[in-house]
């Protein structure tokens, strides 16, 4: 609430003038920025209690957008005739948490959230790991196509192996053997994690930076002391390791020491293509903590637009409706995670696009709306969606990802994570964003990861092109300091935190610039026979090809 005062004293007039945006009359009604702001007050109020999945306040949301979807006009998209679509959980609540390093005779006590963090994705009553090794596998990655192996022919089965967070570029980009800084898949962490499962691994522990990870430690904390979940799986014992966790960077440097190395001179040898793991020689890791398993049903919430001549042809609009939900107090004593950027500001922007395609003339093909559960445990509702379509993925045209919008003002530029992937769609959301008189920011220097953490990403590596755009650039309204400084703080201090409220300050009207280009390339896609493509160097483009006979 710092940057209340200035703030709030700039946009209060220019808000309410400006709530409702022009838009074209032919093609339906005008974007509202009082709609966004109020249904994103109302998603991450208090009473929804953080939008946690599996939790009473699951029924608020389902009630909400299934409600707001049919009065804009959407038919009721998910399975049985209904709004929703049933998604199987495991959930894992860790409890009890111990854990101490040794080495020698000197034991190194850790406090589960403060040193480290553990949990686990694989069923069990109870993880007693003792004794355990550790060795140092660099960034955890095996990249053939790179010529890249961290493991070498190093067993690490019954290890612990520890990881750096990110990719191998992110220290030196001018290497450019993982796209210099902008995150390949292999720099995220779920990555890191399903690897050391096929290694045989029994943990992996990521060192903690906050450059590389791109967020602070309380944010893992935040993270991973709550219930974690995952997908049913036929073979866990395969998929998963019994002990997943990450560790601050000086108990990283304390236990290298121990063993006998330089932390940062293993991080620069871990950059090139020769490393070898590294033993940590005499250091064990001892962890024990109580499992509680279940098995859960949350929902994704659907609503469809039937086309008028190619209703089997589908454009997807998608974003998630949960959020982390109650945890421990913070500072304030607030335990609510109220989520209102991440991601109730999607979730508003579809049910305002929802409003402006039912207020237009029908489209020609099928309009998606689809708010996915469990993003904040892994993407699981996308997963499930992308394994389990309700509308085939062959004729689904395309897609656009809506995932904490922009709330802090008109900005120049309209971003485009993973820019590149598809020539196509980037040509087509320029074509929208110059008509409004912004330019396309590429996300070249994306270390972050973006592209590889937000819903489109199961549906995009199955071969759906799918869009993940939102504002960029420098603001276009005064006051200019405070409006930037609203938008790193929330990055510093909101995301994924308690503080993460809807604030009377945010100003909309850069959600409706978004929402309008998205909304204008998808018009144009309702309304022809074309199929975006897939650029020649993307991986996603040879899956999308072995179905190219549903779409002639």
């Amino acid at each position: 609430m710092r940057l209340k005062s200035v703030f709030a004293a700039a946009c209060a007039v220019v808000l309410s003038a400006c709530a409702s945006m022009p838009s074209d009359p032919v093609a339906g009604p005008a974007f509202d920025a009082q709609r966004l702001s109020d249904h994103v007050k109302a998603l991450s109020d208090d009473s929804f209690e953080g939008r946690g999945i599996a939790t009473p306040a699951e029924a608020k949301v389902i009630d909400y957008l299934s409600r707001e979807f049919a009065a804009a006009g959407f038919q009721p998209g998910g399975e049985r005739g209904g709004w929703t679509q049933a998604v199987t959980l495991n959930r894992f609540t860790v409890s009890n948490a111990r854990a101490a390093f040794r080495h020698g005779d000197a034991v190194i006590p850790v406090t589960q959230g403060e040193e480290i963090v553990i949990s686990t994705r694989l069923p069990a009553e109870h993880q007693h790991l003792m004794d355990l090794p550790l060795v140092f596998v660099g960034y955890g990655t095996t990249a053939p196509e790179r010529q890249w192996d961290d493991f070498k022919d190093v067993d690490v089965r019954g290890k612990v192996i520890v990881v750096l967070v990110n990719d191998a570029d992110y220290e030196q980009p001018e290497l450019n053997t993982f796209n210099g800084r902008a995150m390949t898949y292999y720099g995220r962490w779920t990555y890191k994690y399903d690897e050391a499962a096929r290694r045989g691994a029994a943990g992996v522990l990521v060192v903690h930076e906050t450059a590389p990870a791109s967020y602070g430690w309380t944010t893992v904390k935040n993270s991973w002391t709550t219930p974690q979940f995952d997908i049913v799986r036929q073979n866990a014992a395969a998929d998963r390791v019994p002990l997943e966790g990450w560790i601050q960077r000086d108990l990283a440097v304390d236990l290298f020491r121990r063993a006998g190395l330089d932390f940062e001179q293993q991080k620069v040898a871990a950059r090139s293509r020769d490393f070898r793991p590294v033993d940590l020689t005499g250091v064990e890791i001892d962890a024990m903590f109580d499992v509680a398993s279940s098995t859960i049903t949350t929902h994704n919430i659907v609503g469809r637009l039937p086309g008028t001549t190619h209703p089997d042809e589908t454009i997807l609009y998608t974003g998630h409706w949960d959020h982390i939900g109650m945890g421990d107090p913070d500072a304030e004593g607030d335990r609510i995670f109220n989520g209102a950027v991440d991601n109730a500001s999607g979730i508003a922007g579809l049910i305002e696009l929802a409003r402006v395609w039912g207020g237009a003339p029908p489209p020609q093909r099928s309009i998606v709306m689809i708010a996915f559960t469990a993003e904040e445990s892994g993407l699981l509702g996308s997963e499930y969606y992308a394994a389990n379509p309700l509308y085939p993925l062959e004729t689904t045209v395309a897609g656009f990802n809506l995932d904490a919008m922009n709330v802090y003002g008109r900005l120049s530029g309209l971003g485009v994570t993973g820019h590149g992937q598809s020539a196509d769609m980037d040509a087509r959301l320029e074509a929208a964003a110059a008509t409004q008189g912004r330019t396309i920011v590429p996300d070249t220097a994306n270390a972050a990861g973006t592209y590889f953490r937000s819903d489109h990403f199961p549906l995009a590596k199955r071969g759906v092109p799918m869009a993940y755009p939102k504002g960029a650039g420098t603001f276009l309204d005064e006051p200019l300091a405070e409006r930037e400084a609203a938008r790193s703080e929330y990055g510093a201090r909101r995301y994924h935190q308690a503080q993460d409220e809807w604030l009377p300050v945010m100003d909309f009207r850069g959600t409706v610039q978004d929402l309008e280009a998205v909304y204008a390339v998808g018009r144009d896609l309702a309304f022809s026979r074309d199929w975006p493509q897939w650029s020649p160097t993307s991986e996603f483009g040879p899956v999308r090809a072995r179905s190219e006979a549903a779409r002639r």
